[in-house]
């Protein structure tokens, strides 16, 4: 589907699904943020998982000039975006039903970052009731290696290896300058992402899905955005797979990954509509 020229999938459950799980609530809406380069066959398996339960998904990944290029440069191009994806909830008469995010990388978490605002500073979406938030493999922070890597990993094999070598050096020498060098004069024009809803975040709970083994986001910088959510009174949960790599977690452990998102979302959906957040909690396995 098209709204105003962004591309996005939306899928409604079939209402003897919605009602075996929901039973006479309004389902949740679950919106999955993908991360840079994802395939929408990708993130369909991510929305299967909701999909299942008797939940709308609504699916979208940012273009890759956008997060790389645009981001990097400072420019919010990505908040127009967030504007008119949460217009599709009114596009769609599911304004009133309670919203769950679902986030992939520090890509999607740009996009989260900007709906967030919105959520927060926009009158039109103020009535919104979102209960919660599954954040894959984010946030990052300050990372030139790992942004690296993941442009890397993006681009494949399709593109010349001189060419390759060439945008690969020049992003790192642009974000090395932009997001550290420059970033303590620049910070109070527009601040990264991570900053910006770390010191700002929203008040519904958010589960952080990680992996000690990721290269490309610092697991580190993950467990330290939870603690200061946590610390500002933000109900939180973390899940460390330990040994699967970046935004891998479903494909490395399917069965235990979809059983926690389920477990999260029928939480939120239980909170939700008892009018009140959860009280604060901590969950950190390790396998």
């Amino acid at each position: 589907m098209e709204n105003d020229e962004i591309d996005y999938n939306i899928v409604f459950p079939d209402e003897e699904t919605t009602e075996t799980h929901w039973q006479g609530t309004k389902e949740p809406v679950v919106i999955l943020l993908g991360w840079a380069g994802c395939k929408d066959k990708h993130l369909t398996k991510y929305s299967s998982i909701y999909n299942e339960k008797g939940c709308v998904t609504i699916r979208y990944t940012a273009p890759l000039k956008t997060v790389f290029v645009s981001e990097s440069f400072g420019y919010k191009e990505l908040r127009s975006t967030a504007l008119k994806l949460l217009e599709v909830l009114y596009d769609y008469e599911v304004e009133r039903s309670p919203v769950f995010f679902h986030v992939f990388s520090n890509g999607g978490f740009m996009l989260y970052r900007y709906m967030v605002e919105l959520l927060r500073e926009d009158k039109q979406f103020r009535s919104l009731c979102v209960i919660g938030a599954v954040v894959d493999s984010a946030p990052g922070s300050g990372n030139v290696l790992g942004a690296v890597r993941a442009l890397a990993a993006t681009l494949g094999p399709k593109v010349k290896p001189i060419l390759k070598y060439l945008l690969l050096a020049l992003f790192a020498v642009t974000v090395f300058l932009l997001r550290i060098v420059l970033y303590p004069l620049t910070k109070y024009v527009h601040k990264n992402h991570y900053d910006a809803v770390q010191e700002r975040p929203p008040a519904w709970p958010h589960f952080f899905l990680y992996s000690r083994a990721d290269q490309v986001i610092k697991p580190r910088d993950v467990r330290l955005f939870a603690d200061t959510l946590e610390l500002k009174g933000v109900p939180v949960d973390s899940y460390d797979f330990v040994s699967s790599v970046h935004v891998s977690h479903l494909r490395e452990y399917p069965e235990q990954y979809t059983r926690e998102c389920r477990n999260f979302l029928s939480a939120c959906m239980k909170e939700g509509t008892d009018g009140a957040h959860a009280t604060k909690r901590r969950r950190v396995q390790d396998r």
